[in-house]
């Protein structure tokens, strides 16, 4: 195996690529990269055997400036070999694999022999032949899951609570995530998939790193599905992720439908306060946050204290204030992370009492966006 290529240009796939490697995996040839060359091109491929990565150099991409010699294959050290190809002196580099898998790494003056592995024990990538398929524009997949993995579960005691619940019926997909204090859901009117119905638990982490993904050159997103595996394939990027197995929580009873206090605000003058708020919170044990809101005097007030350093009280800033007077305190980092999932946009909040969860949605589009957090017990 022989070849030589644009440095910077296979240093952006490799990135790509080793999102899907770790250290901590009980297969030890996973910790390494797998080059497989052929007359149409490199293929890298990553896996720790939940996340799989495959991406291809094309022999006909001008910024590759790939030229091959002889074709072949190889497992190397992947966190090793990435920090030697990072560093080279040159933009071309030059890999040759010699038998057993002595490998050449060459740059400019530069010269690196490293030994590497037989690519025939690597193992296969999951087979995902759904004939059918669900695309979406990368940046609303990117938007949908930057919304709702804010939620998920980092405790694996409750493992389907680490992932995202995807459900596609009726030209809707709904995604939504809990960690049973907090919840996320992201609502999508999708055109042309009448016989499409998915419902699925995809693991937050996997949505993470694919996330990291989607670039600006990445323009649409496909989704295939089997019983165990979802496959994204963004451009030359094969993204294959296991499933999470079980039966996701029914979500939409957690919803309130009524409230008895509303307040509308514009969410980063609220993220502003909330952050403000959080500097004295975050020094006390408890980390809490507490609002009170007196609708028939027009004030809300945000309050927030540490027995060591002190307290902080701030009137809000809101556009509209109405129903019954309200006393409540909730974790501030789940609020900001909710406020942060809006963007610059009006946010209402509504509430049913000091001890039920409450509801923001943006005021625009109150339908298919909702975070819901559950208040913190105080007496």
């Amino acid at each position: 195996m022989k070849f030589t290529i644009s440095r910077s240009r296979f240093i952006k796939t490799l990135n790509d690529v080793q999102r899907a490697i770790s250290n901590k995996v009980t297969i030890p040839i996973l910790t390494g990269l797998k080059l497989e060359l052929t007359h149409n091109g490199l293929t890298l491929t990553g896996s720790d055997a939940d996340i799989s990565i495959e991406a291809i150099i094309d022999v006909n991409d001008p910024d590759a400036q790939l030229v091959i010699a002889e074709t072949g294959n190889i497992v190397l050290p992947a966190r090793f070999f990435g920090e030697i190809v990072k560093k080279l002196p040159n933009n071309l580099m030059t890999i040759i694999v010699e038998e057993g898998f002595q490998t050449t790494i060459t740059s400019g003056p530069a010269s690196f022999n490293i030994n590497g592995l037989d690519a025939n024990s690597y193992p296969r990538l999951p087979e995902v032949n759904a004939a059918q398929k669900l695309t979406l524009s990368a940046d609303i997949l990117k938007q949908v899951i930057s919304q709702t993995v804010i939620a998920v579960s980092n405790q694996e005691s409750r493992p389907i609570l680490t992932g995202v619940h995807l459900k596609v019926n009726d030209q809707l997909l709904s995604a939504v995530a809990t960690d049973s204090h907090r919840l996320s859901q992201r609502k999508l009117t999708l055109e042309n998939t009448q016989n499409l119905e998915y419902d699925v638990i995809i693991p937050g982490k996997s949505l993470t790193e694919l996330a990291k993904i989607l670039t600006e050159d990445i323009e649409e997103v496909d989704l295939r599905i089997t019983e165990n595996q979802v496959l994204f394939t963004a451009g030359t990027i094969q993204f294959y992720s296991r499933l999470l197995e079980g039966t996701y929580p029914d979500t939409d009873r957690l919803i309130p439908t009524e409230s008895t206090t509303q307040v509308e605000f514009e969410s980063n003058v609220l993220l502003a306060s909330i952050e403000r708020a959080s500097l004295l919170s975050h020094a006390s044990q408890n980390n809490v946050v507490r609002l009170v809101f007196e609708p028939a005097d027009q004030v809300a007030t945000i309050y927030s204290n540490s027995p060591e350093l002190g307290n902080v009280e701030e009137a809000l800033k809101f556009e509209n204030l109405s129903g019954e007077r309200l006393d409540i305190s909730f974790n501030p980092d789940y609020m900001k992370d909710a406020l942060r999932s809006f963007g610059q946009t009006n946010v209402k909040v509504a509430f049913t009492s000091a001890l039920r969860p409450f509801t923001l949605v943006p005021s625009e589009d109150d339908d298919n966006f909702i975070q819901l957090i559950t208040p913190v017990r105080t007496f």
